[in-house]
């Protein structure tokens, strides 16, 4: 008597459980559909709309007792950072994440009180221009307050140079492509697994199941396996139209794609734990809803999708740092554009993989079969 095969059982329920997916309306719109618009709108949106948000680096030789640094300092959407690391400074000015290096020094000649300077490369083409604007216009402030006008509070004086070999704009897409595929696969693993088992479950699919010699584990892993390859095959169709239509940054080019697509599997897989923690506690699917909301809605909205989670009060950032999504998000557009790799990004695996226990375990707690 032939003997019984696990995987080819296994991979049986993969290909049905795949089909179904394809047929499931669900599915496609919150796999494909809407990542896909939203991609669309922000790429074709382009970066019209000019930065709100700047980082500016501060000259260790600057004056800030002065009333130009205390006006910068509490701009709205103006971080300035401080610097400790010379080789860190100078590889963030390199990947263009900061407007320019600003340092503020009285005047020995005492008119105007003090010298403004802005020194900044190509590399942060989409920066410095909007910054400058906004330091001239505190500038003319101070002056109109204390001077009405004349002179000036500050001479300002931009250093500009094109020493960086290698240019890259920050565009629209290279921020907004990461968090729509971090949203689509997090909706994917919490909304797709928790309605899939509930519903195996609740038409006595599974039950069925049980009177066939597949073991569990290898009907959990088909179904695993069907969510996996559409949700990496998304994956794919999202980084490609966001690279051929938009320009997405895929700074080492296949290499980068590669390894976007492993961090993908690290999240999906992670985020089916939440998936499998909501079949369990569900009673009926008028209750998955609500549930997989709890959990995928919170970091959709602070987990760095749309905004930078640095425009958010501190309190809020805290907890933004914690959540899952904002990792995977922050490790896919360090690949994608600051050329990282996974070891790179090794912080925010761990996490992802932390969170991946955590949720399993309780998984395994909750999950039911009948």
């Amino acid at each position: 008597m032939k003997q019984y095969s696990q995987l080819k059982a296994m991979l049986a329920i993969t290909r049905a459980s795949l089909r179904a997916i394809f047929r499931s309306p669900s599915s496609v719109i919150f796999g494909f559909a809407f990542p896909l618009i939203f991609i669309l709108v922000f790429g074709f949106i382009g970066d019209t709309g000019g930065r709100k948000s700047y980082k500016v680096a501060l000259d260790s030789n600057t004056d800030t007792t002065n009333e130009l640094y205390k006006t910068l300092k509490n701009t709205p959407g103006l971080t300035i950072i401080r610097y400790q690391d010379k080789d860190l400074l100078a590889d963030d000015m390199q990947r263009g994440k900061l407007a320019g290096i600003i340092n503020i020094q009285k005047n020995p000649a005492g008119n105007p009180p003090y010298n403004f300077t802005l020194k900044s490369t190509n590399s942060s083409n989409d920066k410095w221009p909007q910054f400058k604007t906004l330091a001239e216009s505190v500038i003319n402030e101070l002056s109109n307050r204390y001077y009405k006008g004349r002179p000036t509070y500050a001479n300002f004086d931009f250093d500009y140079k094109r020493d960086i070999s290698e240019i890259r704009q920050y565009k629209t897409i290279d921020f907004i492509l990461p968090g729509q595929l971090g949203f689509s696969l997090l909706a994917s693993g919490v909304f797709g697994v928790a309605f899939m088992f509930f519903n195996l479950r609740n038409t006595l699919v599974l039950k069925r199941f049980f009177a066939t010699p597949i073991s569990r584990t290898y009907i959990i892993l088909g179904e695993m396996l069907s969510r996996v390859l559409f949700q990496l095959l998304t994956a794919i169709v999202i980084i490609l139209v966001g690279r051929f239509f938009f320009g997405f940054t895929l700074i080492h080019g296949f290499e980068t794609f590669v390894d976007m697509l492993v961090l993908s599997f690290f999240g999906l897989v992670v985020f089916m734990g939440f998936g499998f923690i909501v079949s369990g506690l569900a009673k009926s699917d008028n209750t998955i809803p609500p549930l997989a909301n709890l959990i995928t809605l919170p970091q959709f909205l602070i987990g760095g999708t749309f905004f930078p989670i640095d425009l958010f009060p501190n309190w809020l950032q805290v907890i933004a740092k914690v959540l899952p999504l904002t990792h995977l998000n922050t490790a896919l557009r360090s690949v994608a554009f600051e050329g990282a790799h996974l070891w790179d990004v090794k912080t925010e695996i761990g996490i992802l993989l932390l969170w991946g226990v955590a949720a399993y375990a309780i998984a395994i707690k909750v999950f039911r079969w009948e």
